[in-house]
């Protein structure tokens, strides 16, 4: 069997926010997170390239001195095995039901709309607080007469396109994006399950493959940095009276990120807060 390289990082309880903020920034492929008896965190990375297990290393020692690092190579597990047993059903909103596809025929929508994701490594199965908070999002932007159908989206960093295709299926049409080329790939299989790929493209890249179009709604759901070092071109994508979505960051970092597009001319953001997660919405 191929090896990963694990590291667990065990903090005490207050203290598990900041590793957790740590690693919103360094680790955006995920982690594990489990409260220990003793009453401490332990988030546990997985990862085939020890370089940039070694680099956490330094990161965390630098951000975290008191922290508990443990390195160990395992056997790689049959990560989509493990996801058909723990990839439950996600309710979303009002509207929506995140199922994986060995569950489309069988698990009970209860009046909502079925986004089928094939769970691979692109991040968005909805079982993430911040693709929950996002999708939600739109779920309440929609019932609210904000989002409607005939609208224009773009979806920055899309992922595995659970955004795109919530979008799609309320009669929005539009384009995600993601500089992920295995995300591409995802997002790209998702779309047609879904049966929305004429309403939905993808595109590999960022900002810059959309640069010179506006849409009526767009929706960013990456990390608090590139929030802020993309502003300016994020604002520049959101038409005269389009609706600006943000989400990835932490509750800390949510005045820093508005404080960003505010300096571009934005108003106060409506902020919705999950736990210590946080998502802005200009509408």
């Amino acid at each position: 069997m191929p090896q990963l390289h694990r590291l667990d990082i065990i903090v005490p309880e207050e203290s598990a926010e900041l590793t957790s903020g740590l690693l919103s920034q360094k680790v955006a492929f995920g982690w594990e997170e489990e409260s220990l008896p003793t009453g401490e965190v332990r988030l546990r990375v997985h990862c085939e390239n020890a370089p940039f297990i070694e680099a956490l290393v330094a990161d965390v020692r630098a951000f975290l001195p008191d922290a508990l690092l443990d390195r160990e190579d395992v056997e790689a597990a049959d990560w989509l095995a493990s996801w058909r047993e723990f990839f439950t059903p996600v309710p979303v909103g009002t509207h929506f039901l995140v199922i994986p596809p060995w569950l489309r025929d069988s698990a009970p929508l209860e009046g909502r709309m079925p986004i089928v994701i094939e769970p691979k490594t692109a991040f968005g199965t909805g079982h993430h607080p911040t693709t929950a908070l996002c999708l939600g999002v739109v779920s309440q932007l929609a019932a609210e007469g904000r989002i409607r159908a005939g609208m224009s989206f773009l979806d920055l960093g899309t992922g595995s396109g659970i955004l795109g295709i919530g979008c799609a299926l309320l009669g929005l049409s539009g384009t995600g994006t993601d500089i992920d080329p295995l995300a591409v790939e995802n997002a790209d299989e998702n779309r047609h399950i879904n049966g929305v790929a004429e309403a939905f493209d993808v595109m590999a890249g960022s900002t810059e493959v959309v640069r010179g179009r506006t849409f009526d709604v767009v929706l960013a759901n990456i990390l608090a940095q590139p929030l802020k070092e993309l502003a300016a071109d994020i604002t520049a994508l959101k038409g005269d009276a389009g609706c600006l979505v943000l989400s990835g960051l932490l509750e800390v970092q949510a005045d820093g990120v508005e404080a960003a597009y505010r300096a571009q001319g934005l108003g106060p953001a409506r902020r919705i807060i999950d736990g210590e997660w946080a998502a802005l919405v200009w509408e």
